[in-house]
């Protein structure tokens, strides 16, 4: 027989990570829809395949095989009601924690409530039949692929999380008859590591660098550890303003990763070793990692990068001194890279307009040691990524959510749990006045200190590179919301602000700003809280940004980027006909 494997790329998938997680046994049912999936198991001698024509049988069929082999097994079956009968075996898989892998076939899930033959609802299981139930789609483009390898992965996965039990895959199928496909293309396999596991091998060549998302302030056991496997491995901890970690290691890439012109290979980590939750830095999506282990006690396959290769469910301090050698010979130089790229950079800023990104260049150094840092999204915490700050300084950003609309209620609620601590936050004009209304609370204490860098619109929308920028002033109207809350008035943050008891300051200007700054960032205690607001021009914001990115170029590469990013498509090309010559 010339037949093979499917060409659908989910089944693919599926039967490709099957071999890879070592599960052999099949029970498969007759059916149409199924097919693709059992004409493919069936052509594989990896597979131990078995027949039974009763779905409800076959169920029991794969808890006997699971039981006395400790071995997962896969149950296939077609559409219609053929899925309803495994009801039975799953609930009994289910409370002896059996690993079944249900893998339901269906046709195209939009098909479903409209009365089309043989398509029934599997959206939704009993809650002691499977553990999870997860759809995967047909395959039409790479985000889909991707999306197909996660889930498949965290099904397989699943089988034996936390003692095990039975999983539910949906396998969508087009009814591709096409069964020549001889080898099947490679999938990443993802792992999960236990405390309790044998531990995979670090890489022995290429750099190694820990991304911290958003995390809470790290304590000195973590530290500790995090600087010892550093030490032994030479490695650096990526931050940004909400990562928490102020060790020996700390290294914010934001400003090199953002250079339009400069290739990042310099600093680009082979491994990643990703800790913590939702980062709003995006430019760390320019150092893209050969692969990534994630590691974190919820166990869950966060895939940022589309590089994940393990998952280790375990405490951030487990996974470092396990690693770790502390009578290693301490090692830096991966660092001392980093840094010596990042000091190029500084130096080769330019003179920047007045600015949120000017202001944080300004005043990083400014803030008083031991003060509390709060930024907003997006562009606040943009600015002030870019630039190191004092390491006694705690910093946080509501990127869980990533709205504006809490950014100084936060603030004000750190500052209620701190009374003697400065409490900071630099939010736009959006973000401060959708949560205006907490100036008022009766609880804001003299400890509180706010920025707004009113520029009457939402600035992010007149950067070179977001799609709203192309619309001009026509995007203002509506995308960048300008022209609200009194358009940039002198006198309506001031008024709003004294007649709460808040002492207000004012700058419309570098000099301006220079004048009143070591006020408002002064350790001395007032005897009011503070509104500083800085009035700015969003054109000024966006040519700031975009030259901070283009202040490092190293190749003829970077000419032609240079002038698609100020003088547009027609006239790079002329540029690129010369640079050939």
């Amino acid at each position: 027989m010339d037949k093979f494997y499917s060409a659908e790329r989910n089944v693919q998938i599926l039967v490709a990570l099957l071999k890879a997680h070592g599960i052999r046994y099949v029970i498969a049912s007759p059916g149409t829809t199924n097919i693709n999936f059992v004409a493919s198991v069936q052509c594989d001698p990896h597979f131990k395949v078995f027949s039974s024509v009763d779905e409800r049988s076959a169920a029991y069929l794969a808890c006997g095989i699971a039981s006395e082999s400790g071995e997962p097994v896969v149950l296939t079956c077609t559409g219609a009601t053929a899925s309803r009968n495994y009801i039975s075996g799953l609930t009994e898989a289910h409370y002896r924690k059996l690993p079944i892998l249900a893998v339901t076939s269906t046709q195209n899930p939009i098909n479903v409530g409209h009365l089309v033959p043989q398509v029934i609802d599997r959206s939704r299981q009993q809650a002691d039949t499977v553990e999870e139930t997860i759809l995967l789609n047909m395959v039409r483009s790479k985000a889909e692929e991707w999306d197909c390898e996660i889930k498949a992965n965290k099904a397989l996965l699943m089988l034996r999380h936390h003692g095990g039990g039975p999983v539910h895959i949906n396998l969508e199928t087009g009814y591709n008859q096409d069964f020549s496909l001889r080898e099947l293309p490679p999938v990443r396999k993802i792992d999960r590591i236990m405390p309790h596991h044998q531990f995979p091998e670090l890489p022995t060549e290429g750099k190694i660098g820990i991304f911290v998302g958003a995390h809470q302030p790290f304590d000195e056991e973590l530290t500790a550890a995090v600087d010892a496997f550093c030490s032994s491995h030479d490695a650096v901890v990526f931050c940004d303003v909400t990562s928490g970690y102020h060790g020996q290691y700390e290294f914010h890439p934001s400003l090199l990763a953002s250079q339009f012109n400069w290739g990042k290979e310099p600093i680009r980590p082979r491994l990643m070793i990703h800790i913590g939750e939702v980062s709003g830095d995006y430019s760390m999506d320019n150092l893209v990692p050969d692969q990534v282990w994630r590691v974190n006690p919820d166990g869950e396959l966060r895939d940022r990068f589309k590089r994940l290769t393990c998952v280790f469910e375990m405490e951030e301090v487990i996974f470092f001194w396990h690693y770790a050698s502390p009578g290693a010979t301490p090692r830096k130089s991966y660092l001392e890279a980093c840094r010596g790229y990042h000091q190029q950079a500084m130096a080769a800023l330019p003179d920047l307009p007045f600015s949120n990104v000017w202001i944080a260049k300004q005043s990083a150094d400014k803030l008083p040691d031991g003060s509390i840092l709060h930024v907003g999204i997006l562009n606040s915490l943009r600015c002030w990524s870019y630039f190191e700050l004092p390491k006694g300084v705690r910093t946080a950003c509501n990127v869980g959510g990533f709205g504006i609309d809490g950014d100084v209620s936060t603030l004000i609620g750190a500052s209620l749990v701190n009374p003697d601590k400065l409490c900071f936050a630099v939010v736009g004009d959006l973000a401060f006045f959708y949560d205006l209304n907490v100036l008022g609370n009766r609880h804001v204490g003299k400890n509180v200190r706010i920025m707004l860098v009113n520029n009457g619109r939402g600035t992010e929308f007149h950067n070179s590179d977001h799609p709203a920028s192309r619309f001009g002033e026509d995007g203002d109207k509506f995308m960048a919301a300008a022209g609200h809350f009194g358009n940039k008035s002198p006198e309506l943050v001031k008024h709003y602000a004294q007649d709460l008891g808040y002492e207000y300051l004012s700058a419309s200007s570098k000099e301006e700003y220079l004048a009143a700054c070591d006020r408002f960032f002064g350790p001395e205690p007032k005897d009011h809280p503070v509104v500083f607001e800085v009035f700015t021009d969003s054109d000024d914001e966006s040519d700031a940004i975009r030259l901070l990115r283009m202040s490092l170029a190293d190749s003829t590469g970077s000419i032609k980027q240079l002038a698609r990013n100020v003088l547009g498509g027609k006239l790079t090309s002329k540029i690129g006909q010369i640079i050939k010559k």
